[in-house]
């Protein structure tokens, strides 16, 4: 039988999934001392509602306040061979700024030779007609501090004081977390898949414990880290579980992890950047050699809006 893998030139010999680096990292920077300086409606954002890394990106953008500073526009949610496309659709539209029919004219417009493979988000400078970078990870740290003169909001989620232990759980939750879901998802042998799932399922048992006696992961507020772990959680009974064979425990079945998921959910502004539609559809019928029939389940029944109890660990 042939095996086939949703990103051969991501795949090991053992099948197991390695992700390509980000290829873009230029700063938007408050002084303007990168060539890209902090200014409203300079820049705009391309993502997908789908997509947990671009996730990541606009709901920095939503806590920030930021969204009169820089622009959004979201892709089809269902990514063919040409990659993901600008089309008019519930959720998604085309684009408004450079009329752009794929987000790959985005990546060819800034390195003509770019040979990877085009992923989200995007931040794109409409000076230079280029990218500034394809970097969830940057993005969420220029979100949080480049723009700060231009908004209302004083919120910190990359406190001095906790970056050290910040940047040390950060790298926990992507390499057993985050990536862990994908690296299970993708394997193309059962050694490899056995070795992921463990792996992610003993992360979340290890996460359980850490927020059975804080509301967040670093205390009474909530920081950068708890956001690039929401967007793994919220993704989780929905497609990760059954979709990509995490099914070990659903999040559901964590009482800690799930009134957690709650929380963050309740948060203002954040369910409006959840899009379990987008979700779904783009998952189920994208990753056709996981899903061939391409089929979206309508479940699973999930109410994050309940009660969640978790002021009390304030």
């Amino acid at each position: 039988m042939t095996v086939h893998a949703q990103f051969p030139d991501e795949q090991t010999a053992d099948g197991a999934f390695t992700r390509q680096p980000d290829a873009f990292h230029r700063w938007v920077t408050a002084d303007g001392s990168s060539g890209f300086p902090a200014t409203p409606g300079r820049y705009h954002l391309y993502v997908s509602w789908a997509c947990p890394w671009a996730h990541r990106t606009i709901i920095v953008r939503a806590l920030k306040k930021l969204e009169s500073v820089i622009g959004m526009t979201v892709v089809d949610p269902v990514r063919d061979e040409r990659g993901w496309a600008f089309r008019e659709g519930p959720g998604h539209s085309p684009d408004p700024i450079n009329g752009f029919r794929f987000l790959s004219e985005a990546y060819k417009a800034t390195d003509p030779q770019y040979k990877g493979r085009v992923t989200v988000p995007v931040l794109w400078d409409t000076v230079t007609r280029r990218m500034v970078t394809n970097s969830d990870d940057d993005l969420m740290r220029m979100f949080n501090s480049a723009f700060n003169r231009f908004t209302e909001s004083t919120l910190d989620l990359y406190p001095e004081q906790l970056r050290t232990e910040i940047d040390e759980l950060n790298r926990f939750l992507y390499d057993n977390v985050n990536d862990g879901v994908y690296r299970a998802g993708f394997a193309t042998s059962q050694p490899v898949y056995d070795k992921a799932v463990r792996r992610l399922f003993d992360a979340l048992d290890q996460l359980e414990t850490r927020l059975k006696d804080r509301r967040y992961l670093f205390g009474p507020h909530f920081v950068e880290s708890d956001w690039r772990l929401f967007v793994t959680l919220v993704r989780f009974d929905a497609v990760y579980h059954g979709h990509f064979k995490c099914n070990i425990r659903r999040i559901i079945d964590y009482p800690n992890l799930f009134g957690y998921l709650k929380d963050l959910y309740q948060t203002d502004g954040i369910a409006g950047t959840v899009n379990f539609d987008h979700i779904k559809r783009h998952y189920y019928v994208t990753h056709d050699d996981i899903n061939p029939t391409r089929i979206v389940p309508l479940g699973p029944e999930q109410d994050l809006t309940t009660s969640h109890g978790r002021e009390r660990l304030a």
